[in-house]
Order: C-alpha cells, then sequence, then structure tokens
C-alpha cells in the first residue's frame, strides 16, 4: 500500500504545536523531515528524543543505511542492519520513511564499480539489487531515490559504470526495473546544485524527458539543496525553478537541505542571512503545487556531514550542537505558521532576527461569530515583546502580544495575529 501523511492523524482535534511537521501540514506539505545518523541515533538520548518526535519530523531519510555498499558490500551478499536503523526508528515512532538510494556512483562497492559488465549482465545486478532491497522495505517508504546525481556539476552526465555499459539508457530502465519491485512507491530522480536553474537543472529536465519517453514512470524529482549561506537564490527563483519540473507531471521536494556558513564562526548578520536563505527555500516549496515536502539532512549541527567534507564550512543546520534552537528554525517555523493560518507571507528580502519562537497554539474550530477585527492592533501593555513574525495574538494565544519596535501586531484571522 501506498504510505501517505495524512493531516487528521497527526493534528489534535482543536491545537497544533509550533513544530515544525506539525506546521508543514497544516500549511498543506505532506512532511518535515530529516535524516538520520545512523551512529548517533541510539546512542544520544537529546538526539534521539529531537529525532522521533513526529510533531517536529514527519518523515526520516537515512543517511547512509539504504546505500548500496551498506547493503550489498559483497556480491550476493545483502545486509540490511544499518538500513533497518531508520526503518524501524520511523516504525516505532509513527514517522514516515523516505528511502535513498538505488542508482548511484559513489558509495558503490568496488565489484560493481570497476566490474567488467555488459548490458545484460549489469541489468542482472541492478535487477537483483533492487528486487531484494525493494522487496526488503516494500510497503514502508513513501519514495525511493531510484536515480541519484547523474550529473556533473557543469551539466555533463556523469561517468560511472552504468553510462559507460548503457549510456543514459540507465535511466528507464533503473525506473521501470524499481516500479517492477515496488509498484506502489514513489519513484525518484534526486541531484544538488539544481536549484540554480543552470545547466545541470537543464540536464535533469532531459532526464525526466528521457525517462518519460522511454514510457518509464518517474513521480518525482529531489532538489538535495546543498546550499551556501548569502548565494542561495531567491524565493522567486526557486519557484521558477521547480515549476519547470512540475509543469512535467512530476512532483518535487526539498530533500537534503542544509545551508553551511563558508567561514567560521559566523557572526549574527550572516545567522539572520542563514534564517532568511532557508525561509526562502521552504517558502518555494509552498508556493509551489506539487512540492510535497521538505526534509533537512540532519538537523543538529552536531552531526552535520559538512565539516568533513568542506574544512573550515559548516552550522549548516536549524539547531546547533547543543541542540538549541537556531534563527534558521525561526524563519522556518515562522514562514510555514503564516501559511498554515493564512497570514501574509514574510518578505523573501528581509533578514530574520535570531531566537526560537515561542509555542503556536491556533484552532481548527470554525470561527464564531465576532465583531469586526481591525487591520491592526498596538498593544501598549509591558511585559516580553515578540519578534518581526512571530504571532502574537489569537485565540487560545498565551505568549507575548507585544511587538518589538517598528513593528505592530497585525490580525490575520481569529486565530493568528503576527508581528509585521
Amino acid at each position: 500500500m501506498r504510505v501517505e501523511f495524512a493531516l487528521a492523524a497527526v493534528l489534535a482535534p482543536f491545537t497544533v504545536t509550533a513544530q515544525l511537521n506539525d506546521l508543514a501540514v497544516r500549511a498543506g506539505l505532506k512532511y518535515f523531515g530529516t535524516a538520520l545518523r545512523e551512529g548517533a541515533v541510539n546512542s544520544d538520548a537529546a538526539y534521539r528524543r529531537i529525532l522521533t518526535d513526529k510533531s517536529e519530523f514527519g518523515q526520516l531519510v537515512p543517511e547512509n543505511g539504504q546505500k548500496w555498499e551498506s547493503i550489498q558490500g559483497s556480491r550476493g551478499s545483502f545486509n540490511y542492519q544499518q538500513g533497518d536503523i531508520t526503518a524501524n526508528t520511523a516504525r516505532s515512532s509513527g514517522q514516515g520513511l523516505r528511502c535513498h538510494t538505488l542508482v548511484w556512483h559513489s558509495q558503490l562497492p568496488n565489484w560493481v564499480a570497476s566490474g567488467s559488465w555488459n548490458r545484460d549482465t549489469l541489468t542482472q545486478v541492478i535487477d537483483t539489487h533492487m528486487a531484494n532491497v525493494m522487496t526488503h522495505y516494500k510497503g514502508q517508504c513513501y519514495a525511493w531515490d531510484v536515480v541519484n546525481e547523474a550529473i556533473n556539476d557543469d551539466g555533463t552526465w556523469r561517468n560511472s559504470v552504468f553510462l559507460r555499459v548503457f549510456g543514459t539508457d540507465y535511466l528507464p530502465l533503473s525506473f521501470n526495473l524499481a516500479k517492477k519491485h515496488d509498484p506502489d512507491t514513489k519513484l525518484y530522480y534526486n541531484d544538488y546544485n539544481l536549484e540554480y536553474n543552470g545547466a545541470k537543472c537543464d540536464r535533469a529536465v532531459e532526464i525526466v524527458n528521457i525517462v518519460q519517453k522511454a514510457g518509464a514512470p518517474i513521480d518525482g524529482v529531489g532538489f538535495q539543496g546543498h546550499l551556501i549561506v548569502g548565494s542561495t537564490p531567491t524565493r522567486a527563483q526557486l519557484n521558477t525553478m521547480l515549476r519547470r519540473f512540475t509543469s512535467l507531471g512530476v512532483e518535487v521536494a526539498y530533500t537534503e537541505l542544509d545551508i553551511r556558513h563558508a567561514s567560521l564562526p559566523a557572526n549574527a548578520q550572516a545567522n539572520q542571512r542563514q534564517a532568511q536563505d532557508f525561509a526562502n527555500v521552504v517558502g518555494s516549496c509552498l508556493d509551489v503545487q506539487g512540492c510535497i515536502g521538505v526534509t533537512v539532512w540532519s538537523f543538529t549541527d552536531k552531526y552535520s556531514w559538512i565539516p568533513e567534507t568542506f574544512p573550515g564550512e559548516g552550522d549548516a543546520l536549524i539547531y546547533d550542537r547543543n541542540f538549541n534552537k537556531k534563527a534558521a528554525w525561526t524563519a522556518i517555523s515562522s514562514v510555514l505558521a503564516a501559511a498554515a493560518t493564512g497570514a501574509p507571507q514574510p518578505p523573501s528580502s528581509t533578514s530574520v532576527p535570531a531566537g526560537p519562537t515561542t509555542t503556536l497554539v491556533t484552532s481548527t474550530r470554525a470561527p464564531t461569530s465576532a465583531a469586526p477585527q481591525p487591520t491592526t492592533t498596538s498593544i501598549p501593555a509591558p511585559g516580553p515583546e515578540q519578534v518581526r513574525w512571530g504571532q502574537c495574538g489569537g485565540q487560545g494565544w498565551n505568549g507575548p502580544t507585544r511587538c518589538q519596535s517598528p513593528y505592530t501586531c497585525t490580525y490575520s484571522n481569529p486565530w493568528y495575529s503576527q508581528c509585521l
């Protein structure tokens, strides 16, 4: 059966917290998810507590456990120990599962990458791998990344054993084989640096066309979103890029989102810019019909792949190393909350103040008859002040009702007012 993320199943009858997955679902997405670091989930209690909170993360994806070298390092020997960590964690926490990845040039065992294959023998190898792996996880995965990173950054085809043996025929072949072994899961092409809408993005559009023209199934395209603070495209630019693919009849998602600082330590201005970059990415998904969710590639800087790969860079995620929410978390929650309640979206060109937001409580009941509300309400009462774009009023709201200067508490609907 196909795994679906149902709104009614994850929300309490009359309230929703300000946690990210709850807000994302309220805003019309299927999930807000995170990658799982296999070596940390059973050894770090603080990490596991946040990771397995379905209100915060509605979907998990294994960072490494389902890659070819992890499951079939030796030909014909399948080991699901690492892959099952994520699958079992998601199942026990009531979270969805995104599966990653089947055909990829990297983290590919040497017996595949350096083998002497022809089209028939390599087809058999791919088919056998998919048959075992997809059958093992059948019925659990919302989507599989069938082909991963088939394009170089300059838009040329990436050299791999698959391209050398098949040419681009391996693309529809892979999707056809995947459909055979799990007909009910979504089948994705997944890659990075597509977000800049250049030559690499053009080639990804060609991949969708190649697969579709061959009569093979492709359901979605994943945009990894490994971005850099200050050079992330604007919300409008990202909208344009996403719509290139939804116009082809496939759904889209951000699948591995992190936005790294190019130098550390980051100052307050850089952290605000990072927060706005995150808001623009998440906001672009909300803007485009057919963008179904956002997954961050781990949620805490403590377990990010960035420092190992890009020395001197990092702090790319939404929680810091001590599991405190960063300005990026605040920006994302504000954008999702505004969409969930019909409030105006923050503009993409303005920085977001640092600091975690307070809990948002909204009612799903129909509004009762009330006197007309003023367009804006300024409440001069003493007490704590809310930051720009934070909630400042609404039915059931017990947080700050006064905005930091020069912002004003602006009525949006009976359940939500916002500092604008």
